[in-house]
């Protein structure tokens, strides 16, 4: 997958690396988290980018043990130094995940969050993550995603638009997906999209289940 590194600060001397849209959006999105995550079990959060989020989360949801994983190393280096500073007990060690292989070291989890990364990454990678998430989960477990997306039943807002324009220009296999096509590819494997949720910035959080009828809220 593409390195992304220029979407984050300069790392500190630790490795840890700090991404401002991380700290904006962390609140909004664990507000919809208490909502759609399990009671308990295992969240993978695939593509932790700086593991800002997966410290945060396992600090708001300490019920829930939080598993990160990147397949950047130096991505990895500061998620590590994230989960070392953190210190919870539900905050395990990353892993080294690359969506696009199947080659996954981890077979089950209740739950698969992935945050900003379908965009900026090849459409392989977003399917490698539908096929993750076939694989590791069992019926009714969910999977989330958040980030700027396009919909047929959603104006497109101008920002969106040239910010897709920029992915292109970086990367021809980067830009904003449509939540009808990665829907499509999700239901083949299984997975039905339940319920999209609006959230700031333009941004959308989607929830997938595997195994149960959709019904799109």
């Amino acid at each position: 997958m593409k390195d992304v590194r220029r979407f984050y600060e300069a790392p500190e001397a630790s490795g840890r690396r700090s991404a401002p849209a991380a700290l904006r959006n962390r609140e909004p999105i664990a507000d919809v988290l208490a909502e759609w995550l399990p009671n308990g079990g295992l969240v993978l959060e695939v593509a932790s980018g700086t593991g800002e989020h997966a410290a945060f989360f396992a600090g708001r949801f300490p019920n829930l043990e939080w598993q990160p994983s990147d397949v950047h190393v130096d991505a990895l280096g500061s998620v590590t130094a994230l989960v070392r500073e953190a210190a919870l007990p539900n905050l395990r060690e990353p892993l080294q995940i690359d969506a696009s292989n199947s080659d996954w070291p981890i077979e089950a989890a209740d739950a698969l969050l992935n945050i900003n990364m379908v965009h900026i990454s090849p459409w392989k990678a977003a399917i490698g993550l539908l096929d993750g998430a076939e694989r590791l989960l069992e019926r009714g477990a969910p999977l989330i995603l958040y980030g700027p997306w396009l919909s047929e039943a959603i104006d497109t807002a101008p920002s969106n638009l040239a910010f897709d324009a920029d992915l292109k220009r970086r990367d021809a296999q980067w830009g904003l997906r449509k939540v009808e096509d990665f829907a499509s590819a999700a239901e083949a494997r299984g997975l039905s999209l339940e319920a999209t949720r609006a959230m700031p910035a333009n941004n959308l959080m989607l929830l997938f289940r595997k195994g149960t009828s959709a019904t799109t809220a």
